[in-house]
């Protein structure tokens, strides 16, 4: 059989694959992550996933390596990981009432060549109060998420609706990396 490892650390992503019924290991990449400024969105979700599989694939030449991002883009501007809860606040405050794009892109290395793909989603926001912005913050969901929310989890209840991948806005495409991979012979 042959041996896929998954580039990330991402809880999100390792519970998708799971779920595809697809062996791998992970191996989270180490470097440090780098976009060029002015770079769209859907160029930096490439740009970073093919950094996270190929810095892998270096240390695993025999193997499939899959690294994804996903970064959210609202009002003209790509909304990381936040720093802090106040600014997770106002990163919901942005997204509040509005609809905002979510982009992942997946790279696939091997054998010293690499393909990438993006899948994306329209995300639309109810119009939250400051009441409801200091309770998700508290959680501490928002964390460690692009956008500072998670669909997946207590954040399910900002999204009024999505239109697209709704697995993409999760972390990873779950359609169409299983398209790629059974491709490839690895499912």
């Amino acid at each position: 059989m042959k041996h896929l490892i998954l580039a990330s650390k991402s809880p999100r992503r390792k519970e998708l694959l799971t779920q595809l019924g697809v062996a791998y290991q992970a191996v989270p990449a180490e470097g440090e992550e780098r976009i060029t400024p002015g770079m769209t969105p859907e160029e930096a979700v490439r740009s970073l996933a093919r950094q996270k599989a190929e810095e892998v694939a270096a240390r695993f030449p025999h193997s499939l390596v899959l690294g994804a991002d996903t970064v959210v883009a609202a009002a003209g501007r790509i909304l990381g990981k936040p720093q802090n809860r106040q600014e997770a606040a106002s990163m919901l405050r942005t997204l509040s009432g509005g609809t905002h794009k979510v982009y992942t892109g997946v790279a696939l290395a091997e054998n010293g060549e690499t393909d990438v793909f993006v899948s994306d989603a329209a995300v639309t926001f109810y119009q939250l109060d400051d009441d409801e912005i200091s309770w998700y913050t508290a959680t501490g969901e928002p964390d460690d998420k692009a956008g500072a929310y998670g669909i997946q989890g207590l954040g399910a209840v900002l999204v009024e609706r999505v239109e697209g991948d709704y697995s993409a806005v999760v972390g990873l495409p779950a359609a169409k990396v299983f398209r790629a991979l059974k491709k490839r012979g690895y499912v």
